[in-house]
């Protein structure tokens, strides 16, 4: 919203006053500014302030996040069984998200899951499957939404992931009965069983560092750019 108000008055033609002596000096500098703000000038100037506005709100875009922050999805380390629980809790998903699944197709897959099944660890009857190793799922519903490891035995051992959607304003649902038990249920997580299967590490690597690093540069460079468009023109 705050986005289209600039637009439209960026778009306003120029306007004049039928009386310009009445205001003095101080009226001619205020038309002048209205002139300026119905040239190509004054509009691209508002673009980049939009611009600048809509990075610095995070609006631009929805998010993906590569699940758990670790190398790859699969049972967590029998040192933090909980890992999914805490990370779900530290990053700030909404509407329009997506979550990124990677794990050897050969091995494992994702499955999204009602509140009942994600409880009973029951994987029998998904909402959705992916096992095509780099699965993407789009949060587009406000409220709880429950993923799985559909390989036998390992939603038991703590492979499974809940994630709290806001709604459009920003406010979380109240959960259901549920997803009370959905919560009892990831709240009694035993240890991984094999450390065979444990995950290698919960660093993040090299790779995840530079992504990082880039996304930064690339944002700033955007900001940048944006602010010396503006102090030019204005």
């Amino acid at each position: 919203m705050l986005l289209l108000r600039i637009w439209n008055l960026a778009s306003q033609p120029a306007t004049t006053n039928p009386n310009p002596r009445s205001r003095g000096r101080s009226f001619g500098r205020v038309r002048e500014k209205q002139r300026t703000m119905g040239t190509p000038v004054g509009m691209a100037t508002l673009a980049a302030l939009a611009l600048v506005l809509c990075v610095s709100m995070d609006g631009c875009a929805a998010a993906e996040y590569k699940v758990g922050g670790l190398d790859a999805w699969g049972v967590p380390p029998s040192t933090k069984p909980d890992v999914y629980v805490r990370w779900a809790k530290s990053v700030p998903v909404k509407l329009g998200d997506a979550l990124f699944f990677l794990y050897p197709p050969s091995q494992d897959s994702a499955v999204q899951v009602t509140a009942k099944a994600f409880a009973a660890c029951d994987v029998s009857d998904p909402l959705l499957k992916l096992e095509d190793g780099n699965s993407v799922f789009n949060l587009t519903k406000p409220g709880r939404a429950y993923f799985s490891s559909a390989a036998p035995g390992r939603c038991r051992k703590g492979q499974k992931l809940s994630v709290d959607v806001p709604g459009a304003d920003g406010k979380l649902l109240k959960p259901s009965a549920d997803d009370e038990a959905a919560l009892k249920a990831l709240s009694a997580l035993p240890p991984a069983a094999a450390p065979s299967e444990a995950l290698p590490s919960l660093s993040p690597g090299p790779d995840d560092d530079d992504d990082s690093a880039a996304s930064s540069m690339v944002a700033g460079s955007v900001l940048g750019l944006a602010a010396a468009f503006i102090l030019l023109w204005l």
